[in-house]
Parts: structure tokens; C-alpha cells; sequence
């Protein structure tokens, strides 16, 4: 793909698409009938209280998992790793189960605890994967240690479920796992949107850096870049932008794995290209997978069962075709 074809790729392709999501769904909703409506119009009421903050913010959760799986994949060197892989999908569902039984149950408070717990994961990450440099090289043990925390917190989730009130609690917490937007409003949208915003920003600020730090730590100090500081401004700004996501979406898996290698394939392996292109592409996806859950059936499917359903067949496929070239 050529520069112009990538440049109309990367900013064409979002707003042509949130503006065809919003008309679409099974309440049918023509611009005729916004000219007219009121604000007591359900028209009214569906596009600018439902559908506008519900799609905006499907688009930036899609497009901050997929920076965050750029930058991991990158700085790692690995094309499997993703944004779940350092324990901050599991710790955010632990802090929002934890929100669900024990605080009340509202929204603020599951952004808050889950969007913490997601930062304390990578943290705790992070902590032992340092006492463990002596044994490999630090990118591996990162990785081992987040998979470890990871599962010590999906433990810490089943005993929550365990214990929660089957007809009350329960269900709330194993759909909020599943993810969904269902309840996305305008009031927790703005909570959401300065630490996607940010997180975003940063991992395209830091886009050029990720081609150095993908040569090795030796390559990258011979070029003179600060190999340790940068890969924890990287791996701080992946977090950043997937524990805000996962606050208001719940743990949505595929995303920041399928997308940045279907854009890899587009535009190349150059992070200054792939960066902004995942983010279009993610966007796009999260918003269009948001967009059959909450139209496919009168009732709403979560949208982690339809990412799934779409990313994994995806993987396979490009597994098949690309093989050893996938990376």
C-alpha cells in the first residue's frame, strides 16, 4: 500500500464508518428524522443519548487495544502477545467484580476499582519480571510473569463469582467479563475518555521509538536510545489505554491481537505507518462488532462473544496463508 492509499486508509476509514453506525440498528433512524425530532422524540433520545456516546466510545476502546497490541507485539518481539498478556484485563475484572459485590454496584465505582487494579496488575508484572531478569532476558520474563499474575487474578475472579448472589450479582459480573457498551452514557464516556485519549497519544508519540527498541536491547543502545526507560514508557502507555478501556467496556479479548497483524499485512512493519493504521482499523472493528451484537438479535449479545468469533477464524486464516511470514 502505497503513502497517499495509507493516508486516505487512516483517516477516511473512521469517520465514514461512525457515521454509518450511528443510522444503523434495528430501531431504524434516517437523518429526515433528526431534522424534525424534539428532544422528547425517541429518535432524539436514541441517537444523541444512546447511539453517539455508545458508538464513540466502542470506536476509541477498539482503537486503544489496538496501539496497545502494536506497541506489545513490537517491543516484545513477540506476535502473539497482546494487551490481556501483562495481567491487565484480569485485574481489571477483579476490580470490577469486586466493585459489582462490595461497592455498591455503580458504574463509577467499576471504572475506578477496575481501571486501578488494571494499573496494579502491570505493576505487580512488571515487579517480578525484574527479580527474575537474572533467569532470561527481561522481555521474556515480562511476559511469563504477566501470564502468572494473570492467572492469580482470574483465581481471585472465580472465588468473587463463587461467592456472589446467583440472582443478583452473578449475571452482572459474568457480562461485564464478557464485555459490552451497553451502558455507556455520556457521563461515564467523559470519566473514560482523558485516559484513552492520553494513552493513545503517547503510544503514537512513541511509534518511532518502537522500530529501535524491536532490534534488541544491544541494537537499541549502540543507537543511543535509553532501551529500559522507553520500554516502561511503552509498556506504561499500553496500560494506560487498556485499563481505561477495559473500566467501561469489560474485558473484551482478540482486538489488540487480530487487528495490528491484519494492519501489518497492509502497510508493512514499520511502527511510524502501523501505529495510526491499527488504530483506524481498530476502531472500525470494535465499533462494526458493537454494532452486530446490538443489532443481530432483539436482544444484545455481549461483544466479546462476537470478537472472538470473528478474531479467531481471522488468526487462523492469516496463520495458513502467511505461516512464518505473519511476522
Amino acid at each position: 500500500m502505497n503513502k497517499g492509499a495509507h493516508s486516505s486508509f487512516q483517516y477516511v476509514l473512521p469517520p465514514l464508518f461512525f457515521i454509518i453506525f450511528l443510522f444503523f440498528g434495528r430501531y431504524h433512524i434516517s437523518p429526515q428524522d433528526l431534522i424534525h425530532a424534539t428532544q422528547q422524540d425517541a429518535a432524539w433520545i436514541l441517537f444523541y443519548k444512546v447511539r453517539l456516546p455508545r458508538v464513540l466510545i466502542a470506536m476509541f476502546v477498539g482503537a486503544a487495544l489496538s496501539a496497545a497490541g502494536v506497541a506489545l507485539q513490537g517491543i516484545s518481539r513477540n506476535p502473539l502477545v497482546g494487551p490481556e498478556i501483562l495481567g491487565v484485563s484480569s485485574g481489571a475484572g477483579f476490580g470490577a467484580a469486586c466493585a459489582i459485590l462490595f461497592l455498591g454496584n455503580n458504574m463509577l465505582s467499576i471504572q475506578l476499582t477496575s481501571f486501578l487494579f488494571g494499573l496494579l496488575a502491570v505493576m505487580i508484572s512488571y515487579s517480578v519480571s525484574k527479580s527474575l531478569r537474572e533467569y532470561g532476558s527481561s522481555t521474556l520474563t515480562l511476559i511469563l510473569a504477566g501470564i502468572s499474575i494473570s492467572a492469580v487474578f482470574s483465581a481471585l475472579i472465580s472465588i468473587l463469582k463463587y461467592v456472589a448472589d446467583p440472582y443478583d450479582d452473578l449475571p452482572q459480573i459474568v457480562y461485564w467479563l464478557m464485555g459490552s457498551f451497553a451502558a455507556v452514557t455520556w457521563h461515564n464516556a467523559f470519566n473514560t475518555l482523558p485516559g484513552l485519549i492520553i494513552g493513545i497519544f503517547l503510544l503514537l508519540l512513541l511509534r518511532w521509538r518502537i522500530n529501535i527498541l524491536s532490534l534488541g536491547q544491544e541494537e537499541a543502545r549502540a543507537l543511543g536510545i535509553n532501551y529500559e526507560r522507553n520500554r516502561i514508557l511503552l509498556i506504561s502507555a499500553a496500560t494506560l489505554a487498556t485499563a481505561a478501556a477495559v473500566s467501561i467496556s469489560g474485558i473484551i479479548s482478540w482486538v489488540g491481537l487480530i487487528v495490528p497483524h491484519i494492519t501489518r499485512k497492509l502497510v508493512g512493519p514499520d511502527h511510524a505507518l502501523l501505529m495510526p493504521a491499527s488504530l483506524s482499523l481498530g476502531a472500525v472493528f470494535m465499533a462494526g462488532c458493537d454494532t452486530i451484537a446490538r443489532t443481530l438479535y432483539t436482544f444484545e449479545i455481549p461483544i466479546g462473544i462476537i470478537t472472538s468469533l470473528v478474531g479467531a477464524p481471522l488468526f487462523i486464516i492469516m496463520l495458513k496463508k502467511g505461516g512464518r511470514r505473519i511476522w
